[in-house]
């Protein structure tokens, strides 16, 4: 079932959204050579409960943690660990979630550990401008098919993959509701798109294989060739006039 949301409810995700986006912030610039995932999770969990929100994501449907943290060939859904410290020349998708009375925000960064490689910076580059290209398709009257389209175009021009296993979703009072939001697809086919629907929209894209394998922990997923991934999510709902990206603007 689709949910369109109010103004009252955009302005509860809207709030949702700062803290993750907020969280997100500060675990880039804490993601350093030497640091741990675990220490990554614990600074974005005590960040979001001191602003007011639980975490999305920790018990959700059995998942430890307040991060999602995939280091390099890991696509989504790595657990923090004590035991993962970042290195030089990593690249870390961190995915975040938070509730703040009863909506839901969700977003994820792909960041640089130090220095990192020609072709990790380009995927990383590539993988943010795919995103920037899909919310550009959030406008009334476009089609979902249009939004993965133009995920699927620059990625697969730059000679990246598109996973298809994992997809983005609706947003609102559940963390993932309908409609499922595929990173690839055919303009002008699917759900016609109205203002109060809200997408967490998240290109996965990969440097080589889109083929996922997932590890024996259940959760993390990563690419099947070993080859590294990117991602990056936004929030985004559809208003009268074009898409807005929750926890961004001033409320």
């Amino acid at each position: 079932m689709i949910f369109l949301k109010s103004e009252s409810e955009l302005e509860l995700m809207h709030r949702a959204n700062v803290l993750v986006h907020r969280a997100l912030e500060s675990v880039r610039r804490a993601a350093r050579p030497g640091v741990t995932t675990a220490e990554l999770d614990e600074l974005a969990e005590q960040l979001i409960v001191e602003g007011g929100g639980r975490p999305a994501f920790k018990g959700y449907r059995g998942f430890p943690a307040t991060l999602c943290t995939s280091v390099n060939d890991e696509i989504v859904h790595g657990i923090p660990s004590s035991k993962v410290r970042l290195r030089e020349g990593d690249i870390l998708s961190v995915d975040c979630g938070a509730v703040v009375g009863g909506y839901y925000g969700d977003a994820a960064i792909t960041v640089a550990v130090g220095g990192i490689s020609e072709e990790a910076l380009r995927l990383v580059e590539i993988t943010r401008q795919c995103l920037e290209d899909a919310v550009e398709q959030v406008w009334p009257g476009n089609r979902l098919g249009d939004v993965g389209a133009a995920v699927q175009r620059r990625a697969e021009a730059a000679g990246f993959g598109v996973v298809r296993e994992f997809v983005g979703h609706g947003i609102g009072r559940s963390l993932h509701e309908d409609p499922q939001v595929p990173n690839f697809g055919r303009p002008g086919t699917g759900l016609q798109l109205k203002p109060g629907l809200v997408l967490a929209i998240e290109p996965m894209i990969t440097a080589g294989s889109w083929r996922v394998r997932i590890d024996e922990d259940g959760w993390t997923a990563r690419t099947e060739d070993g080859t590294l991934a990117a991602h990056f999510e936004y929030s985004v709902a559809v208003t009268e006039d074009g898409p807005r990206v929750l926890g961004f603007e001033e409320s």
